[in-house]
Parts: C-alpha cells; structure tokens; sequence
C-alpha cells in the first residue's frame, strides 16, 4: 500500500491523460490502483474510475476541513495496493496566498511524494531552474520524479534528460510524446465524461498502452511511499431506520455526482434507483429523487421528446416528492434549454427559461448563506461551502421567488440568490459537499422519512 501524488507546473500539462494511462497500465499489471482527485471536478473522476475499475475520490480542501480529507483518503487508499492522486492546476496554484489550498499543502498533508508532469513545449535548457524553483519554494514537498510531456522527439528528450540530470539530480521516469491518442475530446466544461463516449474504453487502452511504453513502471512504483494513515480509526457510515428508495438520474445527460456521496447514501441505507431521463417514461416507486449534474444542453432534443417522463418527474414534485437537483438538474427542472438555434421544452417547474452562453456565467469556488427557506441549508451563521460551473443563466425569473441562498460569493441564479425552493424540492445552480456535518444529505433524508411517514422531520436550529 503506497501513493504518489501527481502534479504539474501550471494546468493543462497532460496530468490528468498521464493518470489515466498510469492506472490503467498498473491495473493491467494486476494491482489494485486506487484513484483520488484533488478539487470539484466531477469529469476527470469518470474517466480515472473507468481506468482503473475502482470509484474516484474527490479531495477538497474548500469542500471539507483537512480532518475529512485525511479521514476519506484513509478510507479508501488501503483498499488498494497503489493510491495516485492526481493535483489541479499547479503545484502551488491555489486561492491562498501562504498556498494552505494548493496542491502542495495536499502532498503534505496526505505524506505523499510528488511526481511532476511537465509540458515540455518550447523548452530546453529551461527546464533545470525550473525544477529547482520548485524545489526550493517549498523543501517540505517532496519531488520524488518528473515525467516530460508533449516531447517533440528523441533529441528533444535526450537533451531534456542531460539537463535534469546535471543540473537537478531527479529522476526522469518517462517521456511522452505529441501523440494524438493522448488527447481527449473537449468542450465548454472541459473534457467529454467517459459515461457519454462510447470510444472511452478504447481511448484509455490507447494512452495506457503508450504510457506503459514511454514510462519506467517499476521505477515510479519505488519511489511511492507507504501510506501513513490508517482505515481503521475511519468508521463507516451506518444505516438507520426503514430502508428507503431514492431515484436518480443516471444517464448521458446527467452523471455528475461524488462518489463519497453515493457512499453515504448507500451506507445510510439508501437503495439508489437510476433512472435514465433520455428512455425511461416514468419515475420508478420511489421516496425521494435527485437530480445531478451534467449536460442536458447536449441532450435537449432528447430530453424533450421524453415527455412523459417530465410530466411524471412534474407531478411528483407538485405532490411534494422530497427533490434535490444541482446545476444540470435545476437546468431539467426549468421551462426550457435554449442553446443557440436548439430549443426544447423541461420540466417546468421552476419558473424561468435556461439559456446558454459562449463564455462561463458562474465558475468556481461559492459560499452560501442559508436564509432559513430550505430544511437543507444549515441554519447558523456559517457559510455553506460549494462551487459552481454553469454556461446557462436563468431568464424570466419572477419577482418573490422563496430561494434557500444569499449568495456570499459566486452568481447563483440572479447574481444574488440560488437555490429555488417549492414544496419539497430544492434547485440550486450550486454544487454543495453532499457528506459531513454540513452537507445536504443527512437533513435530505430527514425529509424523505418525514414525507413516507418514518419519522418526524428534524427542528431547525433557532
């Protein structure tokens, strides 16, 4: 049981292509590789969990306090036989300037050597200060290796490895090609999810395949350390009271969810009923129903024309079905998804039109404030942590409306408020942590057994 920490210099370096082949050429190798990720990000999870055949985690320290990021990495890292957390953006990027959210400040706090994937692009003799910079910046990180990537060829790399080895002493663990099999296709939110590509089990073979060739495995696997947490002290979470059946959208259109959070569901004894918005006609029995996000914009059309199962999804939400929805779910629960010259009708239920826009109208991290109109923020002076990634807006939106949100940080959806509240359903544009002491689940639940009739339904706090 061992983990590295993958990490770059700036974004876009080719960490996340490089995670993808490593997991699935150490899997193919017959080890357990265990994947984590460190951010909100809910695509480059999909992709590292069909590598690898085992769920991606997120590790976040604007999600979760530090005890909780050790507490979930301890977890699950000793299931496996390899953990490779992957970074975001650079190693010592993050909103903190004394770096207490950056990539570093993770390596450190999980005990995990860095190996440093580096766009080699334009770059020769440069490469040496470099490393060094990074080394020195921070001498409590450590610097195990460095893998070269984008390399315009074999001078190219020969070059690069005589400079990091007079000048850097650190091992050079492979190089990597400009090759087009190591890209994978993009759009407005960044990669295509794995879940809605059927070439994605093709891709990952043809980047584990070059990746197995153009890294020293056996090298890479020396320099993992051995974990330094325990699972044992992490309990499990724990089923109480009746069973209950909770329906989900699960499908091409909608597929962002953390796996931690699945976890807790399923741990609080949840039974998790999928459904699929672009074929099922109708909502399965169920006690309760979210909607993550996702892509519906790609989808409107198709979602459209299942009407039968938004006349459904409608109804049960106006009978008072316990609903959470974030971002592509609230866009599902809107009147209609306009994107360009595309147009489809929804659900309708909340009471604006979704419209699309070339650039980003929320993106980041968010901090919420809870107005007391939702049993599912928490009701004190703490902000709600979350992060929103939209290209759609709400127009149309009517005076009054009963939101759950002040928007602290971030635009939500008026600039000012999030989180449309009707009955029992609550649609924000925000992704919030859905685990912890602060998270939506356990007061959603709460709900769920109140509205079957298992429980009454939990005093806010004054």
């Amino acid at each position: 049981m061992s983990c590295l920490y993958l990490s770059a210099a700036h974004k876009s370096s080719g960490k996340t292509t490089l995670t993808l082949g490593l997991g699935r050429a150490l899997r193919q190798r017959g080890l357990r590789v265990q994947t984590f990720k460190k951010g909100p990000d809910y695509i480059d999870p999909i992709w590292h969990g069909q590598a690898t055949g085992r769920p991606c985690y997120n590790l976040d320290f604007h999600m979760m306090t530090r005890a909780e990021v050790q507490a979930l990495f301890a977890r699950h890292a000793p299931q496996a036989d390899i953990a490779l957390i992957e970074g975001n953006k650079g190693l010592y990027d993050g909103m903190d300037l004394e770096g207490g959210d950056s990539n570093a400040a993770m390596a450190k706090l999980l005990d995990a050597p860095v190996v440093l994937v580096l766009d080699t692009q334009g770059m020769t003799r440069g490469v040496a200060p470099l490393i060094l910079g990074y080394q020195a910046f921070d001498p409590e990180v450590r610097i195990a290796g460095v893998i070269l990537n984008k390399v315009a060829g074999p001078r190219h790399e020969g070059k690069l490895r005589a400079v990091i080895e007079r000048y850097t002493g650190v091992r050079v663990l492979g190089a990597l090609p400009r090759a087009p099999q190591l890209e994978i296709a993009e759009r407005h939110l960044g990669l295509i999810p794995g879940n809605e590509t059927s070439e994605a089990e093709a891709r990952i073979e043809a980047i584990a395949t070059l990746v197995a060739e153009r890294v020293d495995l056996d090298a890479l696997l020396a320099l993992a350390a051995p974990l330094s947490v325990s699972a044992a002290t992490v309990p499990a979470p724990t089923a109480r009271g009746a069973r209950l059946r909770i329906a989900i959208a699960q499908d091409r259109a909608f597929g962002f969810y953390y796996q931690e959070d699945l976890d807790t569901l399923r741990g609080a004894g949840v039974e998790l009923l999928p459904v699929d918005t672009l074929r099922d006609k109708g909502l399965p029995e169920a006690d309760g129903l979210i909607l993550g996000g996702g892509f519906p914009e790609v989808f409107i059309e198709r979602l459209a024309a299942n009407r039968s199962l938004r006349a459904d999804i409608r109804r049960a939400i106006e009978a008072g079905l316990p609903t959470y929805a974030e971002c592509g779910g609230l866009m599902y629960l809107s009147r209609s998804i306009t994107w360009g010259e595309r147009h489809g009708d929804m659900v309708g239920i909340v009471p604006g039109d979704c419209v699309m826009h070339p650039r980003p109208v929320g993106r980041g991290y968010a901090l919420l404030a809870a107005t007391g109109e939702s049993d599912l923020a928490p009701a004190d002076s703490r902000a709600i942590p979350a992060h929103e990634f939209h290209h759609s807006s709400l127009v149309n939106l009517p005076p009054g409306l009963a939101y759950a949100y002040r928007m602290a940080r971030g635009e939500g959806m008026d600039g000012e408020h999030d989180g449309f509240v009707f009955g029992n359903l609550l649609a924000a544009y925000s992704h919030r942590r859905g685990s912890g002491e602060r998270g939506w689940i356990a007061p959603f639940l709460d709900k769920v057994r109140a509205h079957a009739g298992l429980t009454q339904p939990r005093r806010r706090a004054a």
